[in-house]
């Protein structure tokens, strides 16, 4: 009984730090292109993204592994995009137009959580 209740503490203070860790952005996606900025010819699967020039850093977020919820729609054309549960992806290129707070997740990330229609969601993510 009690190490059922240190176990259930845990998970309630890991979700709270990492939902204060979060950072609130908006999510675009694209057609990854090879060679990446990264890893130029190397497939690293469909599962990743390309980061604003501040987070990407000049290649320093090469690799980093960020988790991403949908929170919401950005404009009225998709009133409800978000669908399913977090996703995790790596980034693997630049985003040269991407604002401060934005990520463009691959075309198969962006569809595990969101409709594609919508096209810009807002987000919150973390580095895992």
């Amino acid at each position: 009984m009690g190490f059922a209740r240190i176990v259930m503490v845990a998970l309630v203070a890991a979700s709270i730090v990492s939902m204060a860790s979060a950072i609130a952005g908006t999510a675009t996606y694209y057609s990854p292109i090879v060679p990446s900025s990264c890893y130029e010819f190397e497939d690293r699967g469909t599962m990743v993204a390309a980061a604003n020039p501040a987070l990407f850093n000049n290649r320093a977020a090469c690799g980093d592994r960020y988790t991403v919820q949908c929170t919401g729609p950005t404009n009225q054309g998709v009133p409800q995009p978000c669908r399913n549960g977090p996703i995790t992806v790596t980034i693997v290129d630049l985003c040269p137009g991407c604002a401060a707070d934005q990520i463009d997740l691959s075309e198969q990330a962006f569809n595990q959580i969101a409709d594609p229609a919508a096209g810009r969601i807002r987000i919150e993510y973390n580095r895992v």
